[in-house]
């Protein structure tokens, strides 16, 4: 195929077209490969969610302990993440070391 001869337009409209033909080939390439992979799976009757482990699934959101107590009020704690809360800011701004409030 000349590529040279088309417009710019023509060209435009290729380039759309391979776009089709490349998301329908990978969408087919990925079913082939599940169908490959669940056969081989069940021929040595390993189940598929024991066969992908932990590769594929999300990591949860575990909870992280808490590493900071307000001594005020023993209800409020920080692991130590993120922002911190007023009060932990409040003491820091106080002088205080943020060792002092840690559990």
């Amino acid at each position: 195929m000349d590529l040279t001869n088309m417009s710019s337009a023509q060209l435009r409209d290729l380039q759309k077209q391979l776009e089709r033909e490349l998301k329908k080939r990978e969408s087919e390439d990925l079913a082939k490969a599940r169908e490959q992979i669940l056969a081989i799976a069940q021929s040595v009757g390993v189940p598929v969610k024991d066969l992908i482990g932990n590769a594929v699934r999300p990591k949860t959101g575990g909870t992280v302990a808490a590493r900071y107590r307000n001594p005020a009020d023993s209800s409020q704690q920080w692991t130590g993440r993120g922002r911190q809360p007023k009060w932990v800011k409040e003491w820091v701004e106080s002088g205080k070391a943020l060792d002092g409030l840690r559990i």
